[in-house]
């Protein structure tokens, strides 16, 4: 399984950056040092065991400010309202 199987898609140079990261992580923090493929397959795996928990997490991230900002937008079109005399 891979992080588009996944439906996780990463160009080349993203999954590199990314690997890099992985890499200098388990090199600081473990002190142990792994290869660009291990690190990529490491990506793969997390991609696809938890990918969703941080997709699903965006989603709802996005859902909410969508909300506030529509809540924006309702108040400036009431904004616009013309006066009618108590008729709405």
């Amino acid at each position: 399984m891979t992080t588009q199987d996944a439906g996780i898609t990463f160009s080349n140079e993203e999954k590199a950056a990314i690997g890099q990261r992985i890499q200098r992580y388990f090199e600081d923090e473990l002190g142990q040092e792994i290869g660009q493929f291990d690190a990529e397959f490491l990506l793969d795996f997390f991609a696809h065991e938890i990918g969703a928990f941080f997709y699903n997490r965006g989603l709802y991230d996005a859902q909410a400010l969508l909300a506030s900002r529509m809540e924006t937008v309702a108040e400036a079109i009431y904004e616009l309202e013309k006066e009618t005399h108590g008729v709405r």
